[in-house]
């Protein structure tokens, strides 16, 4: 029997939302933006995939496919007939495979820094820093700093390595790196008319803008590109009041 993703509740709104975080923790990479979301338009639902945040207990194979029916689930467990989604890096390609099986729940999707729906190739050194991050801790920083450039601190990156130990599972954490890197499915998403917004940031070295302008730009009839400037893999807390005006605009427009 299938559990109700574990989640926390924001604002009261008519326009409701769904929203999950990236490969390096749960929902609470979102908290700098918080403060700044409108509270009276929108009702915004942080949810943690399987194995992550609140969520850790649940097991799970970890999968698109099985994300994007929890998300489903979790709507209706919240009666929400049609809503909003904001994915971050690897919950982007969730978005997207939301657009392309769901697309009739879905008002519109936000990708932030979102993965393609591709399998995404890696060379030799790149594969073992990131297929290893899950035993490794080292890592997990190395790949937030070079997401963003290294533009950002040291304090930063220890915090980062501290908040994705403390609100992963080792093995859901290994899970999710080869369900973001290895499964492909843009053979789905041509033609797929979901409105979408993919932002992305203009120091992201993980998923630059040309990569976004090559696959599901060309996917997706609806779709809109922003890069946000002074901002890499993780806007929502390098720029975030740049953030929430973006995705809320976005969102207002497919009400």
């Amino acid at each position: 029997m299938s559990q109700v993703l574990s989640h926390a509740l924001i604002g009261t709104g008519p326009e409701k939302v769904i929203v999950m975080g990236g490969w390096m923790g749960d929902h609470t990479v979102f908290e700098p933006s918080f403060v700044y979301l409108d509270q009276a338009k929108f009702s915004y639902c942080f949810a943690d995939p399987r194995g992550y945040g609140g969520s850790r207990a649940i097991a799970g194979r970890h999968t698109n496919a099985e994300v994007a029916g929890d998300v489903v689930a979790l709507a209706d467990a919240l009666g929400w007939s049609r809503f909003h989604f904001v994915g971050h890096s690897m919950m982007g390609k969730v978005a997207q495979y939301l657009c392309s099986h769901h697309g009739e729940r879905l008002k519109c999707a936000v990708g932030v820094t979102p993965v393609p729906a591709i399998a995404i190739p890696f060379d030799e050194g790149g594969l073992a820093l990131f297929s290893t991050a899950w035993e490794k801790p080292k890592n997990r920083g190395a790949i937030c700093m070079m997401s963003t450039s290294n533009r950002l601190s040291k304090t930063w990156e220890q915090r980062m390595i501290a908040e994705s130990l403390l609100t992963t599972r080792p093995e859901a954490f290994r899970d999710y790196f080869y369900m973001w890197q290895a499964e492909n499915f843009a053979d789905k998403m041509m033609g797929c008319a979901t409105p979408f917004l993919a932002i992305t940031g203009e120091f992201d070295q993980g998923v630059p803008t040309d990569a976004i302008k090559g696959t599901l730009m060309k996917w997706m009839p609806n779709a809109k590109l922003h890069t946000i400037a002074n901002a890499g893999h993780y806007p929502m807390q390098e720029t975030p009041i740049h953030f929430v005006t973006t995705i809320e605009a976005f969102m207002a427009e497919h009400e």
